[in-house]
């Protein structure tokens, strides 16, 4: 068995990576089954740089706040802060503090100025402005996209004032109440005033989309594209919050797919404008089904890569990358009977493999799923391996210094 699989591996770059794939997908997304480690955020960062240089990607996506990562695209474009400060302010969940994220955002910020504007990589965030705890307050993309129409409108069409947002809103603590997460009576997704909210980000959604950019106003293509973000986040947290207050079995499995459908119609919004790179956990951007289990048992949800490519079809492409070891982690030498095993058992230390060629030569029946002593790290699940275009695959992932 081993044999079979050496002969449909290759080495983890570019041109590997496109052989596996019929052309250039608009979006092509690389995932990851454990976050925070340097080993792969390395692995990402030259596949992406090659991608980016040798077939012409333009945009690179990662699982964070889309809100915040604009002031990491205004640093990368045009130098506006310094790399520490877009650190620290422009990502969620903590990423801002990993080296590996660092070095991206210091090679796209000097790959940028070295050429013209037509030859920018781009930088996006497409998760909601969400964490583990809680999710944020709609008071900044409502307030932005109201003040965005408010400069291009009559004020008859606005469907409020200002003032009605800020007084419907009130103090940002009560939508930002970590208790709200596992205790849905803490939430204010559904007072009186997160309805009237939940309407009025409707309306104003709907003004934006029947007033297109003036094609002769400066920057009026990127204003209004920053207005679409600022729509689709402030709806996307409404419906959020409504989740949140809801006291039914269903409450988690509601929350974990609002989630992913918002990182979707971000990732279809990114590939409107041209190529893009997608790198977040593997449950984000597979085709199938995602699951977890939570305090409240376990949940399942179509993911943002499932969405994504029901819409975009073969234009959606997904490598999966799976690993042998995170010592560090307790993850120990995988059994040689799982996928995990028998791709520990090559020389590689690293190597991309066909998931189509790899899912038959395990035949009818695939192995079981491999069992993860972390709750921070998810196997390859075999049964999803035709619905990916390649693994990569990473031997041993070993513990680095961060800052």
């Amino acid at each position: 068995m081993a044999a079979d699989i050496e002969d449909i591996t290759a080495t983890v770059d570019a041109a590997s990576v496109m052989r596996l794939l019929p052309g250039r997908p608009r979006l092509l997304g690389l995932g990851e089954p454990t976050h925070g480690e340097g080993s792969l955020l390395d692995l990402r960062n030259a596949l992406f740089r090659q991608l980016v240089e040798q077939e012409g990607y333009r945009t690179v996506a990662i699982e964070s706040d889309c809100v915040r990562g604009l002031a990491v695209d205004e640093y990368v474009t045009s130098g506006t802060g310094t790399l520490d400060d877009v650190m620290e302010r422009g990502f969620s969940h903590g990423w801002g503090a990993l080296p590996g994220n660092r070095e991206l955002v210091r090679w796209m910020r000097a790959h940028n100025a070295r050429r013209p504007a037509s030859e920018w990589v781009r930088f996006a965030g497409f998760d909601g402005p969400l964490e583990i705890t809680g999710a944020a307050s709609p008071r900044q993309s409502l307030t932005a996209l109201h003040a965005h129409l408010a400069h291009r409108v009559a004020a008859n069409l606005l469907p409020c004032a200002a003032e009605t947002l800020d007084g419907l809103l009130g103090p940002d603590e009560r939508w930002t109440e970590p208790a709200a997460m596992t205790d849905p009576s803490r939430s204010v997704g559904r007072t009186a005033e997160a309805g009237r909210l939940r309407l009025l980000a409707d309306d104003l959604v709907a003004l934006l989309g029947t007033q297109p950019p003036d094609p002769g106003g400066a920057g009026s293509r990127e204003d209004w594209e920053r207005a679409r973000l600022y729509g689709r986040t402030a709806v996307g947290l409404l419906r959020y919050h409504h989740a949140m207050a809801d006291p039914s079995p269903a409450r988690m499995t509601r929350l974990c797919a609002l989630r992913d459908l918002m990182m979707a119609h971000n990732l279809l919004a990114l590939a409107e404008r041209g190529p893009v790179l997608v790198h977040a956990h593997n449950s984000h951007l597979q085709r199938a089904k995602s699951s977890m289990r939570m305090w409240e048992g376990p949940v399942e949800w179509w993911s943002a890569g499932a969405l994504v490519g029901a819409r975009l079809g073969a234009r959606y492409a997904f490598l999966a990358t799976a690993l042998g070891t995170i010592r560090h982690r307790g993850v120990d030498t995988p059994a040689p009977d799982t996928v995990e095993g028998l791709l520990y058992a090559l020389p590689e230390d690293r190597c991309v493999v066909d998931a189509g060629r790899l899912a038959s030569a395990l035949g009818a029946t695939p192995p079981a799923p491999r069992e993860s002593p972390w709750f921070g790290y998810a196997p390859l699940d075999p049964a999803h391996l035709r619905d990916a275009a390649g693994v990569v695959f990473v031997k041993d992932v070993r513990e680095e210094a961060r800052y």
